[in-house]
């Protein structure tokens, strides 16, 4: 049955229909707000695998360029191969808040497909998406317990937008992403410009008020459209297995999670495991089902340490910071490095100093954007002890270098004041909680190494939280363990200032006011402290760029001599390039970007221009060579490219019967500009010197 239902949202409707399009699809619907249009089909697997383990669950965002009226730019003239990254963002973005919400013991193969029908290129549609997956599951009869919403939040002027468009996006000093249900927040992401811990919290919770509309929508549609949903049996727990299993844990366990060593952890763990499953499995059938007993044990013996005894698994207070060190010019040949190591997380990151053709281009339904500023992060299978092979990053690498990218933008000089393209790489050598905060840390002062002028460092940290009942208890800096045995993982970039980007994550219901307030204000004090620290190793920006960073020069010509500079195919600019191993690049309005890693030479390569593209003045004295000798006078090049004629009469004071009885081919002679006229014609005097 072919249904639509509309609610207003921060001033703009937003339709959901259902019942038309994808209709073999286990839930289906198609949203819109003005022009921009996402259909978002849901198909779950019948046959369930709870013997799995876990849920496959695969999210899928896809921007057809037909959506704007575009042909795509590559060679085959289709979307084809891997997601672009901010489709992979994208995906991401809807994935996290939906992933906790499926009911226990669901494990069939599920998959949702965003598509982008049609964009208006003002109605962003990745917060369209995220609504139209959580409505699509409630339609279906997958065992979906939410619905959620998600939307937008822009500042302009002081003032919160929910849902802005591109336009006011443009002048926002922030861009935040909000997903919630009735109840909480239940997943944010976005960048702010280095705006207080207040307004942040209270534009993430004037979202979840915003929202509201969006769960009524959704939940009065399942109730006129929505599918039974199927029924999963729960994992059923055998209590005596479980009872043998912590009787023979319990004193091996205690030492595990007080081990802080996380290899030394693992191993104790491992050799815990073995011990158990030998123990109790005599059969060997039951391997699987004890192994996942011990680490359910193990998540509630680490949270009752942590909730009741106040310990943390390396005897850390909650707001304590593991020990950080620092290092910067690590590398020689780099243009900026860093190393940074906090406990057993440690990030070599390097800062790479480019020209304007350097820039990265990226085909989006908005168009081809170049980006200045590129952040690559790298997580490398040893780092984490495992051997497995390289495959490219992964959708996590990609959201992680994100993540760190925003927080680092933030701080940039002006394109004005500092043209070069950067790009920071980080590799990540250690992990052991929040790699992704070590990347911002190692970037900022990379960044700093390189002589990038930032308006000040940034540090990052990542927040943990345990819940039980009414015990609340939020950890700063979380190891690995922490952030899996734990209920949220936030992560908040900034300044001394403020905020400059941050993500959260909740595996539970959601976190109230009280607790993202808390959160956020224990990360500034944590912030702070790292900042502290990192200025241990370096505390602002070199003076001068690094030693083998290219070096930028700048000159403005008249666009009229553009194409003196150019030259016939681009000769002329080739020969300088090569001549004085630089990179040249002009725009339209006359400026040219000489970058070169030679001062010498760079010296040389600005003369060179202006005199190529210097203009003849009337009146000024030239020292020029004799190129073409005629019976009425001689042509001078004055300037490269640039010839004068001196007249016979205007060679010397006394009568010359024949030009060659003063000056021949190859002779340098000095001159003085009587006249240009109209046509460019230059009119010479040797004689006006004599005079």
């Amino acid at each position: 049955m072919f249904t639509k239902v509309e609610a207003e949202i921060g001033g703009k409707i937003i339709s959901v229909e259902t019942g038309k399009l994808a209709k073999q699809a286990s839930g289906s619907v198609v949203v819109r707000s003005g022009g921009t249009i996402v259909l978002v089909t849901v198909v779950g697997a019948q046959e369930n695998r709870p013997d799995a383990g876990f849920l496959p669950l695969t999210i899928e965002y896809q921007e057809k360029l037909a959506a704007v009226g575009r042909i795509p730019g590559n060679y085959f003239r289709r979307e084809i191969g891997r997601p672009s990254e901010h489709e992979i963002l994208t995906c991401r973005i809807i994935d996290r808040p939906l992933r906790p919400l499926f009911a226990d013991g669901y494990c069939a193969e599920t998959q949702v497909i965003a598509t982008v029908l049609s964009a208006d290129q003002q109605n962003n549609p990745d917060v369209l998406a995220l609504t139209g997956a959580s409505c699509a599951l409630t339609l279906s009869d997958v065992p979906f317990e939410g619905p959620v919403a998600g939307g937008r939040v822009a500042c302009v002027d002081g003032e919160f937008i929910l849902n802005p468009t591109a336009k006011e996006l443009v002048n926002s000093t922030m861009d935040l992403i909000v997903a919630c249900t009735r109840k909480a927040v239940v997943m944010v992401e976005g960048r702010t410009d280095e705006l207080s811990e207040d307004i942040v919290l209270s534009a993430i919770f004037y979202a979840f008020e915003q929202l509201q509309p969006l769960i009524d929508l959704q939940e009065n549609l399942q109730q006129t459209n929505g599918k039974p949903k199927r029924q999963v049996e729960p994992v059923v727990v055998d209590e005596a297995l479980l009872a043998k299993v912590r009787e023979i844990a319990a004193a091996g366990m205690g030492k595990v999670v007080s081990t802080a060593d996380k290899m030394e952890r693992s191993a104790l763990y491992a050799e815990l495991k073995s011990t158990v499953i030998s123990t109790l499995d005599e059969t060997g059938g039951r391997s699987g089902e004890i192994a996942e007993l011990l680490s359910s044990f193990k998540k509630s013996f680490m949270r009752a340490n942590i909730i009741d005894q106040e310990i943390r698994i390396d005897g850390r207070t909650f707001d304590q910071v593991r020990p950080i060190s620092c290092e910067v010019a690590y590398l020689p040949m780099t243009h900026g490095s860093a190393l940074f190591t906090r406990g057993e997380t440690q990030a070599l990151v390097t800062a790479t100093l480019g020209s304007e053709r350097d820039q990265q281009r990226v085909e989006t339904l908005t168009g081809e954007e170049n980006n200045r500023f590129m952040l690559h992060y790298n997580f490398p299978p040893y780092c984490v002890g495992e051997a497995r092979g390289l495959r490219g990053p992964s959708r996590r690498d990609i959201g992680h270098g994100n993540l760190a990218m925003r927080g680092l933008a933030a701080v940039l000089p002006s394109e004005e004041d500092f043209p070069y393209s950067i790009r920071i790489v980080s590799e990540v050598l250690e992990s052991n909680g929040s790699s992704s905060m070590a990347t911002v840390c190692g970037g900022s002062m990379a960044l700093m190494d390189a002589g990038v002028p930032i308006k000040c460092p940034v540090s990052g940290i990542a927040m943990g939280l345990i819940k039980e009942g009414e015990k609340v208890v939020i950890l700063s800096d979380i190891l690995g363990d922490e952030d899996h045995l734990g209920d949220m993982d936030f992560k908040v970039v900034g300044t001394q200032h403020g905020v400059t980007s941050l993500q959260m994550d909740i595996k539970i219901d959601g976190v109230d006011k009280t607790i993202m307030a808390g959160a956020l204000a224990q990360a500034k004090a944590g912030r702070i402290h790292i900042l502290s620290e990192m200025e241990k190793g370096i505390g602002q920006a070199r003076e001068e760029v690094a030693e083998h960073a290219p070096k930028y020069f700048v000159h403005k010509i008249n666009p009229d001599k553009i194409r003196d500079i150019i030259g016939p195919g681009g000769k002329i600019i080739k020969e300088l390039s090569a001549q004085y191993d630089a990179k040249i690049e002009v725009d339209d309005s006359g400026l040219v970007k000489m970058f070169t890693v030679n001062g010498t030479l760079a010296e040389a390569l600005i003369q060179r221009v202006k005199e190529i593209t210097a203009e003849v003045e009337i009146g000024a004295v030239y020292k020029g060579i004799v190129k073409t000798i005629k019976d009425f006078g001689a042509f001078v090049e004055i300037l490269p490219g640039t010839d004068g004629l001196i007249h016979i009469s205007e060679l010397d004071v006394k009568r010359v019967a024949k030009v060659t009885d003063v000056i021949n081919e190859g002779d340098e002679v000095e001159v003085k500009v009587l006249d240009v006229d109209n046509r460019g014609r230059i009119r010479l005097s040797r004689k006006a010197l004599m005079e």
